[in-house]
């Protein structure tokens, strides 16, 4: 099947490795929540990416706190520009939030934000002299009695692989690298399709 004729993206998923690379790589992401009269807000936040979830921190005073914990549910959303040399494309993650404070939970969580991709200990890279003291002055301003750490576990799964799309649009993507199609393209494209008189 070609994507040449139609805007059919659901069929570029990414693999478990490059979404995981990508969500290891990525230095910030969108955190989105409902307010209490249902508007859907956003905000970027520098993000970690470990075991399989998404954490952020901020305030507690903050509205998106008292959000979640009137509603769990969530979103976060990471674009491959926010990942350095990572796979390019969009990952879209429908989840729920867990709030923590505990000391256990920050005493991991602010090296490893502070110091980006590279982690607590500088597993990629090590740190230059300068780029490690930058590093721990930004754990000493995120250790607030005020902040807490969010949580954001995945229960659903957005992904665009751009990689595999461009190579589609050029005739170079075999059959097996596409998944299959999502209700949306399957089923709704086609049923707009037809109400414009397109077959």
């Amino acid at each position: 099947m070609s994507n040449k004729d139609h805007e059919q993206v659901s069929i570029y998923p990414f693999s478990d490795e490059k979404r995981e690379e990508l969500l290891t790589k990525a230095r910030e992401c969108v955190f989105n929540w409902t307010t209490r009269d249902g508007w859907a807000v956003g905000v970027i936040h520098a993000f970690v990416w470990r075991d399989g979830r998404g954490w952020i921190t901020c305030g507690v005073h903050r509205h998106r706190v008292s959000a979640i914990r009137r509603d769990p549910r969530c979103s976060l959303v990471v674009s491959g520009i926010a990942a350095p040399d990572g796979p390019n494309g969009a990952i879209t993650i429908k989840g729920r939030a867990i709030i923590h404070d505990d000391e256990e939970t920050k005493k991991w969580f602010y090296p490893a934000l502070a110091r980006g991709p590279y982690g607590a200990d500088g597993a990629n890279r090590e740190l230059t002299p300068e780029e490690e003291a930058g590093a721990i002055g930004f754990e000493e301003r995120l250790d607030s009695p005020l902040r807490v750490i969010i949580e954001i576990v995945p229960e659903k799964w957005i992904t665009l692989d751009s990689d595999k799309m461009a190579a589609d649009t050029m005739g170079q993507l075999s059959d097996d690298e596409r998944g299959p199609a999502l209700e949306a393209d399957s089923k709704r494209m086609p049923d707009e399709l037809k109400k414009l008189g397109i077959e």
